[in-house]
This record gives structure tokens, sequence and C-alpha cells, in this order.
């Protein structure tokens, strides 16, 4: 894998009808935030062989808006990313083998503990770990190049960067 991708889902409803977290699916602004990212992606060159996708139905719904900007993308669906950790993330990236980019479309706070470690293990400058310290709203990429000895951050991007919601 020489690029990896960290996706946070786009925005959910606050509660499902079920009451289960995992249960909780996009909102309308979530849709156009997913939609918008797969294309500002596409648009950047940034896009991927695989998708590791979190079951949640938030995740599978983000990636189902997204999908059409990538059709030449691979999925797999996986149970162990729903609310999993960095170490959980990255491992899953790690065993993908040798496609050149990942994509990993899950949650918080492990996506943003891995992000922000890829990018401190990288020497990151100031500005950009500033960004990152702020958090990682719904719809934001994180972007890593991992052809050289350590991670780069290519980009953090999010929705509202394109036009989209300001995520939360």
């Amino acid at each position: 894998m020489t690029r990896l991708i960290l996706f946070r889902h786009a925005k959910a409803e606050r509660r499902a009808e079920s009451g289960e977290d995992f249960d909780r699916i996009l909102t309308d602004r979530g849709r156009n935030d997913a939609v918008l990212m797969g294309e500002a992606l596409r648009g950047l060159g940034m896009t991927p062989d695989l998708a590791l996708v979190s079951a949640a139905a938030r995740t599978t719904g983000t990636w189902a808006a997204m999908a059409p900007a990538f059709p030449m993308a691979r999925v797999e669906i996986r149970a162990e990313l729903y609310d999993a950790d960095a170490e959980t993330l990255l491992s899953a990236a790690k065993g993908a083998g040798a496609l050149g980019t990942v994509m990993i479309v899950a949650h918080n706070p492990g996506l943003h503990e891995a992000s922000y470690a890829l990018a401190k293990h990288g020497g990151a400058q100031a500005e950009a770990m500033s960004r990152l310290r702020a958090g990682m709203p719904t719809a934001t990429a994180g972007v890593f190049d991992l052809s050289g000895e350590t991670p780069r951050l290519e980009a953090w991007l999010t929705a509202h960067d394109f036009g989209g919601g300001a995520g939360e």
C-alpha cells in the first residue's frame, strides 16, 4: 500500500429508530457531503483501490454515496471496524497487502487517533498538526503517503473545504 485514506463517515442521525448506535443512518446533509467528498477525492486523484468499510449503517451509507466516484474500487464490509481503536484500523490497512490506495471508512475516536499518530510520526508541519488536533469532523479525509520511510500527510480534507456541511 502506497497511500492510505482515513475517512470519517458523513453526518448521521442522532438516534436510530431501533435505539442502537450501530443502526444510525445518514442525514440528507450526510449523503450530500459523502457524494461531494467522493467527487473531491476523485478530482484530486486520490481514488481507492480497496475500501475497508465498517459494517455500521452510517459507514455503509457513506460508502454507498461515495462509491459512484470510485467505480473500480473493491469494497470489503468489516464488522471489526465498528468503533475500532487506532491500532485495529491501522492493522486492517496493513493487512490489505500491496494494493496502491486503501481507504478506511469508519468512526471516531479511532480514526482521529490513527490520523494524528501517522501525521506526528511523519513529522507533519505545525500548522497541519494544529488542524488535526482540532478534531476530525464528519466527512473528513486524512490522506497519507506511505511510499517513504515514514508516513507523510498529503491532505486533510473536510466537506466544508468543498462547500459542504461544517461537520461535527
